[in-house]
């Protein structure tokens, strides 16, 4: 049997186990062999010792059920458990045990074929009640048990809208283990009599354990605080969840004590009814879609039409002899609720009071912001919006130089002056990876020593990058605040919108980290901490600056925005987009400001079925986040295991680890890799609370140079035309492969195939080929594997467009409009007039953006000079688009007179000055 190393996840193990006792105990039913029945009962008792410690944190079957089960098997009922394990698998895997009671008896009478969840349709599975699970923490006997489940059975209702199952657990340990591997849970209620400790003992719930909760901490509790405390461990891993605590102690002691995710206190009572009613009320406000639900009422009225927009309740269509076709491909629905109007119970966008301020208000809860905001032309526009709203002309804002292209432009729009930060660089791979915080305080220290940082606004980073880096948002966050107590932060999650529903990704998330901090600053102990490091550093220089991790003060301003593309990572409609806000000045200083870029920058006629899905998006993360999430770090695990340990692909693929992608200083953890075969996998949790930077696991970068394809060629030419398998990002030589929480393990069991697929045929090619053949595969898999070109960094802006030579910003703004007027450009050809004017020591500027797809980042900007080493990057490229550049007439630049026209190029101050 597979051990415990061999799975990311308890869930992912819960499944396979039940699975394989559906084959062994099948084939004990059929076997005659004396000795091959002993060998598979041995099967069989292991795999039942196995799930007998991950089955008490489950409503189905249920211990009673799986004990049952024990026993048949104990006595040799064979049949009788083949019958029962059967159907609790299937019904497992199809998820029927949430519609309806699933019987194990083999003279029950059980119509599955036709009552599966696969076999029904959209409409009916919309018509069923959703189900869910209530956790009950209470060290109870067996009987006491059995009457505390029979009560939350009684208080069932006909009319109640959702379906739900109690699960018994007697301790605080045990109840944290639950909320993690059960991702039915939505409820806890916590009664007096838990205890600490669990009687289970188990690698794998070990490490969930230790990952929930100090140990440490819960030893030194009293007995009577249990249950607040697990309240408040629980807000750490699961925030959405409701708790509801029924207690002995008076209202003072409770009224004190941080209850973390408690709804309601319940006192010495045992009114099942009125927790009934709460605990369907909880989750109603989290299944709640206000937007949505009028929607949808509106596109039951009838409605007479006389503003804009033809296609409105599908009038344009269903009156045209020739577009019949788009009104059959889409159906009604979509037609009846398009509409322009903002009355009949519906919202607008720019002046939201009804249905959307709702949605947006839900949102904010859900993602753990002050003010959540709905955008319907995605994150490009927002983070333009938050730009123009928080930078003024001649603020200076630190700008990852690798960030996504709305930046840049957003840059130009808001009139900043600009400092670039350089990624370290993975050469190898042909890629950057993410700004050392090292980087960032030079650059703060430097203008503070120039007398610039009253002009610092902002500091803008990619969080999480494309391809998969994650900053330690904590520590930037702190260590910036400690030199610059107001800054601004804007994280880029545009990739990362999911992060907020893994306890382990969402300590990392723009959002949490501000609630951190702020509640952090505010404590006695930081202050001490922060007045006895200012004591230290009185003197210090900046070299000892740089060297220590700084502690922010406890004055400093918690300025946090997040732009997050729900649509790539969440469930939404395409350009569905989020802008989350946690700025304790924005009531004050920047509300007026931002709702002008709002306005700025939204259509007066969004898609409201854009907002409609981000409202339905929202719902879904809040009951259901944790599961699809879990599952889509379980595709990605089971890939990079599946390629890493298949001996065939192996030749030609390698599956980039943290320790490729991440420098060895950077990883405090000391770990490489999350899955070693010969270790099996590791736990994150460690990487993800220590080191500067950590790698997303749902994101696999696909070292493909072994096939002698570059990254371009092999997407294009191999993957989708050949087996029709999409992908996004590429570089030189990689690929990378970004799973969802759509993505299944059908999914991923086909990429496999095809990879491995893939492989044979280039065995089968090289095992025919020529010696000329194979001399040419050789050069190209060195040519793309060793013959890397190196990756340039920022070279800096001209004089021209900065305003001294003590600190590197740049006005991005006047060299953009600049090369508006085509008398101030030129144009330079890459492999002739461009190498020699750099070759005779010129100065060549770059009047426009440049930015090759991939990597999707400008490798100039306008204003910026041309380096030999950026000539060198752009020649080796070899990729179909470079936006910006045009083939026929080669690289747009700044003629001499028309930067020497300028007037600040007259004007430089030098630090000699």
């Amino acid at each position: 049997m597979d051990s415990v190393s061999d799975y990311y996840s308890a869930t992912q193990l819960r499944s396979d186990r039940w699975s394989a006792l559906r084959e062994a105990t099948t084939s004990i039913c059929r076997e005659r062999d004396a000795k091959k029945i002993a060998t598979l009962k041995l099967r069989v008792n292991e795999l039942f010792e196995a799930l007998a410690v991950i089955e008490p944190y489950w409503a189905f079957p249920g211990m009673a059920a799986f004990d049952h089960m024990r026993r048949q098997f104990e006595h040799g009922n064979f049949d009788d458990l083949s019958f029962g394990v059967h159907r609790v698998t299937r019904a497992l895997t199809t998820g029927a045990y949430r519609r309806r009671t699933i019987p194990l008896d083999r003279d029950s009478m059980d119509d599955e074929e036709h009552n599966d969840e696969a076999m029904l349709s959209p409409e009916a599975r919309a018509m069923a009640r959703p189900y869910f699970e209530v956790l009950i923490v209470d060290n109870v006997s067996e009987q006491q048990e059995r009457w505390l489940k029979s009560n939350v059975t009684r208080m069932r209702r006909a009319e109640d809208p959702f379906h739900y199952e109690a699960v018994v657990v007697p301790s605080l340990e045990d109840a944290l283990i639950a909320v993690l591997f059960n991702h039915n849970i939505q409820a806890i209620v916590v009664r007096p009599g838990l205890v600490l400790k669990s009687k289970n003992e188990n690698e794998i719930l070990s490490k969930y354990l230790s990952n929930a909760s100090g140990a440490d901490e819960l030893e030194a509790l009293l007995p009577e605080n249990y249950g607040p405390e697990l309240c408040r461990l629980i807000d750490r891993v699961r925030p959405e969840l409701d708790a509801y605590l029924v207690t002995e102690r008076s209202v003072e002691d409770i009224a004190g004590l941080d209850l973390g995710i408690c709804r309601r206190v319940f006192y010495n009572q045992e009114d099942f009814m009125e927790l009934h009613l709460n605990i369907l009320r909880g989750v109603e406000a989290r299944n709640k879609t206000p937007f949505f639900t009028a929607l949808v009422n509106y596109s039951k009225q009838p409605t007479g039409v006389f503003h804009a927009m033809p296609i409105s309740r599908g009038k344009s269509i269903s009156r045209s002899h020739w577009i019949q076709d788009m009104g059959a491909f889409y159906g009604p629905n979509i037609f009846l609720a398009e509409t322009s109007a903002t009355s009949g119970g519906l919202d607008s966008l720019l002046e939201p009071h009804g249905p959307i301020k709702e949605a947006q208000e839900l949102a904010s809860r859900a993602f753990g912001s002050k003010q959540t905001f709905f955008a319907t032309n995605g994150t490009s526009t927002c983070n333009k919006i938050v730009v123009q709203a928080l930078v003024r002309p001649g603020d200076i804002v630190l700008v990852d130089r690798d960030c996504h292209k709305s930046h840049h432009y957003g840059m130009v729009l808001a009139g900043a002056e600009v400092v670039y930060l350089d990624s370290y660089p993975l050469n190898e791979y042909s890629m950057y990876g993410a700004v050392p915080l090292r980087e960032i305080k030079h650059q703060l220290l430097a203008l503070k020593a120039a007398g610039k940082l009253d002009r610092v606004r902002m500091l803008l980073l990619t969080n999480c990058t494309f391809d998969g880096l994650v900053y330690n948002v904590e520590r930037v966050m702190e260590e910036c605040l400690a030199i610059k107590r107001d800054l601004v932060f804007l994280w880029d999650e545009a990739w990362f919108a999911f992060a907020r529903f893994s306890p382990t990704y969402r300590q990392r998330t723009g959002m949490r980290t501000a609630n951190n901090l702020r509640r952090r600053l505010r404590t006695d102990a930081h202050r001490r901490t922060y007045e006895a490091q200012q004591e230290a550093l009185a003197d210090a220089t900046d070299e000892e600056w740089l060297d220590t991790r700084l502690v922010a003060p406890p004055d400093a301003r918690i300025r946090v925005y997040a732009t997050q593309s729900t649509h790539k990572t969440l469930t939404s409609l395409r350009q569905g987009s989020m802008i989350h806000v946690n700025d304790q000045d924005f009531k004050g200083e920047v509300e007026q400001s931002f709702h002008e870029a709002y306005m700025t920058h939204t259509s007066t006629s969004p898609n409201y079925q854009i907002i409609a899905s981000l409202d339905v998006g929202r719902r879904q993360v809040e009951l259901e986040g944790f599961e699809f999430v879990q599952r889509q770090i379980e595709a990605a695990m089971s890939m990079r295991k599946a390629i890493s340990t298949h001996p065939l692909l192996q030749k030609y693929f390698k599956v980039l680890t943290a320790g490729d992608m991440i420098p060895e200083h950077h990883r405090q953890s000391g770990v490489t890799s999350y899955f070693d075969n010969d270790q099996g996998w590791t736990d994150m949790w460690d990487c993800w609370e220590q080191d500067d930077f950590v790698l997303d696991a749902t994101r696999v970068t696909l070292a493909v140079g072994g096939t002698g394809w570059d990254g371009d060629t092999f997407k294009t030419d191999i993957l989708m035309d050949k087996y029709g398998i999409q992908i996004n990002k590429t570089s030189r030589n990689t690929v990378l492969f970004m799973t969802n929480i759509g993505t299944t393990r059908s999914s991923v069991a086909y990429l496999i195939e095809v990879l491995v697929e893939i492989a044979k045929d280039l065995d089968d090619l090289l095992d025919d080929a020529s010696n000329m053949e194979r001399m040419s595969f050789d050069r190209r898999v060195k040519n793309l594997t060793e013959n890397y070109p190196p990756l340039p960094d920022f070279s800096r802006f001209h004089d021209a467009f900065r305003p001294d030579n003590l600190t590197p910003e740049g006005d991005i703004r006047t060299a953009y409009y600049l090369s508006y007027d085509l008398n101030n450009c030129d144009y330079l050809e890459l492999d002739g007039s461009l190498k020699d004017a750099l070759e005779a020591g010129k100065e060549v500027v770059s009047a426009s953006f440049i930015i090759p797809y991939p990597p999707g980042f400008p490798i100039l900007v306008p204003g910026q000079v041309i380096s030999k080493e950026i000539l060198a990057f752009m020649r080796a490229l070899d990729v179909n688009e470079i936006h910006g550049y045009r083939a026929d007439l080669g690289l747009r630049v700044f003629t001499p007179e028309a930067l020497a026209a300028l007037p600040k190029a007259k004007n430089i101050k030098t630090a000699a000055e």
